[in-house]
């Protein structure tokens, strides 16, 4: 059970406010990670400028969900692969690549596959990509300040998808067919 509420605009502090209005203009609605990390004025600015920079990047909306996706399922944020499911699918992510890429597999497309590999890489290296790793990449098409850019969708994703796993907010109705629990919460302790 979390302790941590889902606050809104009218019950944000006055400092976040303005941030969950832009974050609602910008998805129609209002992320209940976003709602939670709201508490924290500092926490919801800082997320906000660098979620509106990734989103200005040179990555298209259907590669950064990849890059989300993959980075939600990396890091084992129930919530944020829920919310990342179905933002690929709306995006025109194919279902079976979706599939995958929540079975911690790459999509079929290679470019596509680039990115998941690269996005789970980031995370599970530290950052560390080996000469190779990095001509890889660029191997599949996309250009060097490509992958520099990539670390700035891993640095937000971490953000939702560790304060998703601490928070725990409800996964909105309209997410709710793309819930997905990770290999360690299936665990027993």
């Amino acid at each position: 059970m979390s302790t941590y509420l889902v606050l809104t605009r009218e019950t944000a502090p006055d400092d976040a406010s303005p941030v969950l209005a832009q974050l609602q203009q910008a998805f129609g609605f209002l992320p209940n990670v976003a709602g939670v990390m709201a508490a924290s004025p500092a926490l919801i600015k800082s997320f906000w400028s660098l979620f509106s920079g990734v989103h200005a990047g040179t990555f298209t909306d259907a590669e950064l969900q990849v890059l989300l996706l993959t980075n939600a399922v990396t890091n084992g944020a129930e919530w944020a692969v829920a919310f990342h499911s179905g933002l690929a699918l709306h995006f025109g992510i194919d279902g079976a690549d979706v599939k995958a890429i929540r079975g911690a597999r790459l999509p079929g497309q290679s470019r596509l596959a680039a990115l998941s590999t690269l996005s789970r890489r980031l995370i599970e290296q530290r950052g560390k990509l080996t000469p190779a790793e990095q001509v890889e990449f660029v191997a599949a098409g996309f250009r060097p300040e490509q992958l520099l850019e990539a670390t700035s969708v891993v640095a937000a994703s971490t953000i939702t998808n560790y304060v998703s796993s601490i928070a725990q907010p409800p996964v909105e109705a309209a997410f709710a067919d793309h819930v997905w629990q990770s290999a360690a919460s299936n665990s027993p302790e």
